[in-house]
């Protein structure tokens, strides 16, 4: 009781100091957020020692509300604090320590995205769409689009249940980032690993031009394409060899073409948005403008049934290479329209074995070969 009428006592007295300053002096407002020191702590009420704005106290839902915070605080620590009312029953400023920690969280957020600052936070957790981490106290996520090259998961097939395996690998580490997107009103927060390497890739980038060629190794391999990383001075860069670049013939997928850690070669085709495009195949010399001088149309050719589309079968016809040796192939389509059912086709040409076929049309520039049956 003796310390409840010190306390008492002293939020008088520093009221009536407040009083008699000059009216320009500003006092605090409903909503303003201060500093004060602990004055007091008990079960269930918190005092704070506001200075000139005297004593105020965090209590009932407040209190409830700010027990993670509260836990932490000791007699003359020092916190902001929210006014929720200027003066209460008791004569003491009501106080919000929650929503005062929420509002400086927020403004603190509001000024990473305004200066573009890069900062390092802790993944928490992980889902299958990215990471959980944390602002002074506001959850934000890390979507797996906004990770940088390094750590975006190269699953193939893209196992949804293998991605997050990938992702729980990162659990208590550190990741650069910046804010993204946010809104106070939502409690949304969206932070970026990708945008965060920006400034530090442009420089990079800007090493580089259309038609370099790297040499460097598969880093991954997706259904769309491999990566590749390769040395650029003090730095390593990635870039992605889409499947219709890795090589003039056919590709199914990838992983039949290359494995992550061969040593490649290959040619800068685009650099856009801070992502670079590469080709293997433009590195090799084009098959079908040599198979021109050796295929027309008209001619009638061999053709090894490779295998079957929605669209017809898809047929390897060889042709002299023109530094002797064995023969090179190119694939041609022969069209389900040629035999007027899927299963007609099926019939008249089996996977695996050779049939004599008719060049319908032969489009180097195109790289499109037509072929029609000779039987069935």
């Amino acid at each position: 009781m003796e310390a409840q009428a010190e306390i008492l006592a002293r939020n008088i007295g520093m009221q009536n100091l407040a009083a008699k300053m000059p009216r320009s002096f500003n006092l605090p407002k409903v909503g303003d957020v201060v500093e004060g020191r602990v004055l007091k702590k008990s079960a269930r009420t918190l005092y704070f020692d506001l200075g000139l704005w005297g004593v105020g106290i965090v209590y009932g839902i407040e209190f409830s509300n700010a027990q993670s915070i509260i836990k932490n605080l000791k007699i003359g620590d020092t916190a902001f604090v929210k006014i929720s009312e200027i003066e209460n029953d008791g004569g003491f400023k009501e106080l919000s320590l929650a929503e005062a920690q929420s509002q400086k969280s927020w403004d603190l957020i509001r000024e990473y995205k305004r200066t573009n600052k890069v900062f390092a936070t802790k993944i928490l957790s992980v889902n299958r769409g990215g990471m959980m981490i944390e602002i002074s106290g506001v959850a934000g996520f890390l979507p797996v689009s906004q990770l940088s090259g390094e750590h975006y998961p190269r699953v193939e097939g893209g196992d949804k249940n293998k991605i997050l395996e990938e992702l729980s690998k990162f659990v208590g580490q550190d990741f650069n980032v910046r804010v993204l997107d946010f809104d106070s009103r939502e409690n949304k927060l969206i932070v970026s690993e990708k945008a965060a390497e920006e400034e530090h890739l442009k420089k990079a980038l800007g090493k580089h031009q259309i038609g370099d060629v790297v040499a460097g190794t598969i880093s991954g391999i997706v259904d769309w394409g491999a990566f590749i990383k390769w040395p650029s001075d003090e730095e390593t860069l990635e870039g992605l060899i889409h499947i219709s670049e890795l090589d003039w013939q056919l590709i199914e997928s990838p992983a039949d073409f290359v494995k992550v850690g061969d040593s490649v070669s290959a040619k800068i085709i685009d650099i856009a948005n801070d992502r670079i495009s590469l080709s293997l195949k433009q590195l090799k010399p084009d098959p079908w403008k040599i198979a021109s001088a050796f295929l027309e149309k008209g001619m009638l050719v061999e053709g090894f049934v490779k295998k079957y589309n929605s669209f017809g079968t898809f047929v390897e016809v060889a042709y002299p290479s023109p530094e002797g040796g064995k023969n090179e192939t190119l694939q041609g389509l022969c069209h389900i329209s040629e035999f007027g059912s899927d299963e007609k086709m099926k019939n008249a040409l089996g996977v695996g074995k050779k049939y004599q076929f008719k060049i319908l049309a032969f489009v180097p520039e195109d790289h499109r070969m037509s072929l029609g049956p000779l039987t069935g």
